[in-house]
């Protein structure tokens, strides 16, 4: 199916504004789990739960909070879910391996699978701007995001992996899932009954490990932001942008995720990058860059 140039560039500009709200959630996300003293799952947790009710609250203020029908029940259900597989995957590989390992493989790996996954689907090839934005994107976050600090065991190395390729394979569904609108659900609603499903289902856990939240002004603030700006803004966003765009645009686009956080905390942590960050830095909104110029056609 053909976009219009001018819808392709609304969905374009809808995907860059969720990588960049997104780049955001990791240092809420990190400050939160600081000050309040929670387990990343518990943080994780309380963004699905905070972003779903500040979702919902902006669909209720619209006059458009009803209940789904049947079959659009079945689809939360599986975007809620897909939510809660890809956060619980993501920090057991976090536990596992290290930061920097689970988010290169994380978010490195579901353009790639939803690449393969095209591929395979439309038995053609992928274009060849395709693979080059793709190898880029992953190629820059690799050099923007490689730490060496990873001292585990091979075992644990490859049971991190093997979550963050599971994270990733997550993603990628929730991103098909979400790139077919269906009547009844636009993105602010799926994003508030997906995200509160997706933390219920993770807060029997959540809860075991511990999720007390100290009744202090800043960190309230705080987890209403996390909740309201780098979830509910940023994932309708990016709901509303894959009506639009190629599913694989849609996971490139998370690539600016790390790209912002990095961003952030040279700005704000007066954090030092190396030659090789810097060209990784560069190399990615390269890649990114001819993603958007030229996109696979949907």
């Amino acid at each position: 199916m053909s976009v219009s140039v001018p819808s392709r560039a609304r969905s374009s500009a809808a995907l860059v504004v969720a990588g960049v709200l997104w780049g955001t959630g990791g240092l809420s996300g990190s400050l939160l789990g600081q000050q309040a003293g929670l387990h990343p799952l518990a943080v994780a947790t309380y963004r699905l739960l905070l972003g779903g009710a500040a979702s919902a609250i902006c669909v209720a203020l619209a006059g458009g909070l009803r209940l789904p029908s049947k079959q659009n029940w079945r689809r939360l259900l599986l975007v809620g879910a897909l939510f809660a597989l890809f956060q619980a995957s993501y920090f057991a590989s976090v536990t596992l391996s290290s930061v920097s390992t689970a988010t290169m493989t994380t978010i490195g790996a579901a353009p790639v699978v939803l690449t393969v996954f095209s591929a395979v689907r439309h038995r053609r090839a992928p274009r060849l701007w395709t693979l080059v934005s793709v190898g880029g994107a992953v190629a820059g976050l690799v050099l923007l995001r490689w730490s060496p600090e990873t001292a585990t065991s091979p075992a644990r190395l490859i049971g991190g992996l093997g979550f963050a390729l599971l994270a990733a394979t997550g993603f990628a569904v929730l991103t098909l899932v979400t790139a077919k609108p269906v009547d009844g659900l636009d993105p602010l609603a799926t994003t508030a009954f997906g995200c509160l499903t997706g933390g219920l289902l993770l807060t029997p856990i959540a809860l075991w490990l511990g999720m007390s939240l100290p009744a202090r002004v800043d960190v309230l603030l705080l987890a209403v932001y996390f909740g309201a700006v780098p979830t509910a803004a940023a994932y309708a966003a990016y709901f509303r942008g894959l009506g639009g765009a190629h599913p694989v645009l849609g996971a490139l686009s998370a690539l600016l995720e790390p790209l912002t956080a990095t961003v952030l905390s040279v700005v704000f942590l007066h954090e030092r990058l190396s030659v090789f960050a810097w060209s990784g830095a560069v190399l990615l909104v390269a890649a990114l860059a001819v993603g958007y110029w030229r996109p696979e056609p949907r």
